[in-house]
């Protein structure tokens, strides 16, 4: 397809802990703090890539509580360094943590951490993250 606009689904997925804290991970290419998520993958539900997303970026095992929004538009939009564009459209999802502690792949992610929301307004996050955490409510609009 070249480097045509592609309009792709994802899910972004948001672990709280009993605290009301967020599980973050810090994305290993840029150093900034993300949500935990991605694309979905052909013929996969979105709740299993949620699950999936979780497990390969933090090593947790997630029980979905369901969806805490969709977002889209302009502002979700990505050019990729090889020059690939997507325009994304997440499902979020609430969710909290199973099994398994939370770390890093070493290969997407370098770092994991629990934030409470009010912390989020210092922490370094991804453009899209911004995005994604204002569309859910869970960063005040105009904080960053």
């Amino acid at each position: 397809m070249g480097h045509e606009l592609l309009l792709m689904p994802a899910v972004a997925v948001f672990p709280w802990d009993s605290e009301g804290r967020l599980l973050m991970v810090r994305e290993s290419q840029t150093g900034l703090w993300q949500t935990i998520g991605g694309s979905i993958e052909p013929d996969e539900s979105p709740q299993a890539a949620a699950v999936r997303e979780a497990g390969e970026e933090a090593g947790v095992e997630l029980a979905l509580e369901g969806i805490r929004g969709v977002a889209g538009g302009r502002q979700f939009r990505l050019e990729y360094p090889n020059g690939d564009v997507v325009s994304y459209v997440s499902i979020m999802f609430d969710a909290r943590v199973l099994s398994g502690t939370a770390r890093p792949d070493g290969e997407e992610t370098s770092e994991v951490a629990w934030f409470a929301p009010q912390q989020l307004e210092d922490v370094e996050l991804t453009p899209f993250t911004v995005e994604l955490l204002g569309a859910a409510g869970t960063l005040r609009p105009g904080a960053r």
